[in-house]
């Protein structure tokens, strides 16, 4: 049985292990709300307006890159518009919130310590001792494939 908030695996990340979301952990989880804490990656205006929004919509999304149209939600659309800022990721903002941030950035691509360093400006080593811990912050965990 898998304990929420625990790894599931004991493994020892490296610099070089990668890390991604694992959005299953946020529905394991009591007490932690995605949508919640997506919103408060979001500009205050723009937070107010998904928050108080009646329904959720989907709309077509056209990706600029690839011109791929999928489906979104406008919560997921608010922070496709809002991580293409230039201030989506600073160091004012917590470790963690920042490296999560990469990760809406990138549509979730698992990435190394070194390479959200590279990113987010903050020690490699730092990020595996907080990220390769006990402690599962936000679903950020080592990426086991599959």
């Amino acid at each position: 049985m898998s304990i929420p908030g625990k790894p599931s695996t004991l493994i020892k990340p490296t610099l070089d292990t990668k890390f991604h979301i694992d959005y299953d952990w946020w529905e394991r989880t009591p007490g932690e709300d995605l949508r919640v804490y997506l919103l408060s990656h979001l500009p205050h205006e723009r937070r107010e307006q998904l928050a108080n929004a009646a329904e959720i919509r989907a709309i077509d999304y056209i990706d600029p890159h690839t011109g791929e149209v999928s489906p979104l939600d406008e919560l997921h659309l608010a922070i496709r518009v809002a991580a293409e800022h230039p201030q989506f990721i600073t160091k004012d903002i917590s470790l963690v919130d920042s490296i999560f941030r990469v990760f809406l950035q990138n549509n979730n691509h698992p990435l190394s310590a070194h390479e959200l360093a590279a990113i987010t400006g903050r020690d490699a080593k730092t990020i595996v001792r907080t990220l390769g811990g006990t402690t599962i912050y936000k679903g950020i965990k080592p990426y086991l494939g599959g």
